[in-house]
């Protein structure tokens, strides 16, 4: 038996629930049945207006905020990706067709992100569902009881917004602090001899998401240079901190271990002295210009990628292991590959390649891609190049960190 075909715009229509979508800029785009009948307005009335412009505040009331705590949601969906569940919300609007009369309403809204496959925002999906009849029959509409509800639910809507308010400075504040903090535990890489090295840092658009990624370049002995990327698992400060020991403590190792394997090994051990360390995955590639070879370990990192000058492309994964703090003991695994003079190795963060609801490996090829394509660049305008295929316009909801050596 065949599946029917759906028609997807007339089950859109058809919800129960009142829907309307909205563009990045605020604008209707689409509204569904029940949005029309809820609130009181035809489509003609809605699509192609700013929301604001169809539905302001109530002017006769200096306390009104519905508008306000609308558009925080809105944009907090925008920056995060994430869906946003309001507080109740008294919005008052006005009466189909009698300008100036103005209606006390409540409401409850959920907005949530409608994603593109390079994981942008391309549309804002806003839910509402009217309350007030609830908020009335509750406690007895037209008696004192239902106003001094209504007045209860009103201010603990307003105390709600303020306080998320609160944690939102709070938060903007810690991140300004960890990006400031991180900006000085990550510099420019020095000079590597023979080759040459570009680095690129992006943060998170949201304000709970930086300061989990690094990277680290230097030259450790002769013609061999140690090139190495992680990402501690958490965000904000406490992550920020982790990052810079862990950094430090892999670089330190480096410029005495005899290979990327026992660099890692030890940064093994010192992990279990860090707070936030736990679970933080990390990739070691040491690049011998003598030998032409390049020796490697990862601990669960993403895998870095070697383009040779002809084009092609290898992935360096043959030896990962789990994240730091796993547990599993003994020597972690370590492998070889060559390269020619002129080859692009390119370590990175997860941030750069993995989009949600998209399988990993999609990722990694527009990478690869993107390497090849551009792979005539030096490493400055090749790292800027792989951010703007990769990156979408809207920002990015993970940090990310982009190492790129010209061997």
């Amino acid at each position: 038996m065949r599946n029917p075909e759906i028609d997807h715009h007339a089950a859109f229509r058809a919800l129960p629930s009142a829907v309307a979508l909205l563009t990045p800029d605020l604008v209707f785009i689409d509204a569904n049945d029940e949005y029309e009948r809820t609130s009181g307005r035809n489509r003609a009335e809605l699509i192609g207006r700013h929301v604001f412009d169809v539905f302001p505040d109530n002017p006769h009331d200096p306390q009104a905020t519905g508008s306000t705590n609308l558009r925080a949601s809105l944009l907090r969906v925008l920056e995060t990706g994430e869906r946003d569940t309001m507080a109740l919300q008294r919005y008052d609007m006005e009466r189909p067709g009698r300008p100036g009369d103005w209606e006390e309403r409540f409401w409850s809204a959920v907005n949530a992100p409608v994603m593109d496959r390079d994981g942008r925002v391309t549309l804002l999906m806003h839910r509402v569902e009217e309350v007030t009849e609830l908020v009335r029959a509750r406690a007895g509409e037209g008696t004192e009881g239902a106003t001094v509800l209504e007045a209860e639910l009103y201010t603990r809507a307003r105390e709600l917004q303020e306080i998320n308010e609160r944690l939102r400075q709070a938060h903007a504040r810690e991140r300004e602090t960890a990006l400031t903090l991180q900006e000085a535990m990550l510099p420019a890489p020095v000079p590597l001899g023979r080759m040459q090295a570009a680095v690129r840092y992006r943060p998170a658009v949201g304000t709970l998401n930086v300061c989990g990624d690094w990277y680290d370049v230097a030259n450790i002995s002769g013609n061999r240079v140690a090139v190495g990327v992680g990402d501690v698992v958490g965000h904000g400060l406490v992550a920020a901190a982790a990052m810079g020991q862990l950094r430090s403590a892999l670089s330190a190792a480096c410029h005495v271990a005899s290979g990327p394997a026992q660099a890692l090994g030890a940064l093994e051990e010192y992990a279990h002295s860090v707070d936030g360390a736990a679970s933080a995955t990390v990739v070691k590639v040491f690049a011998d210009w003598d030998t032409r070879t390049l020796a490697y370990s990862s601990a669960g990192h993403p895998p870095p990628v070697l383009v040779q000058p002809d084009g092609t492309v290898e992935f360096l994964d043959q030896a990962t292991d789990p994240p730091l703090g796993a547990g599993l003991g003994g020597r972690r695994p370590e492998a070889t590959t060559t390269f020619a003079e002129g080859a692009v190795l390119t370590l990175y963060t997860d941030g750069l390649i993995e989009r949600r609801g998209e399988d990993i490996d999609t990722g990694l090829r527009r990478l690869a891609g993107s390497l090849v394509r551009h792979r005539e660049l030096d490493p400055e305008g090749l790292a800027d190049a792989v951010l703007g295929d990769l990156l979408p316009p809207s920002g990015i909801t993970d940090d990310t960190a982009l190492v790129i050596v010209r061997l």
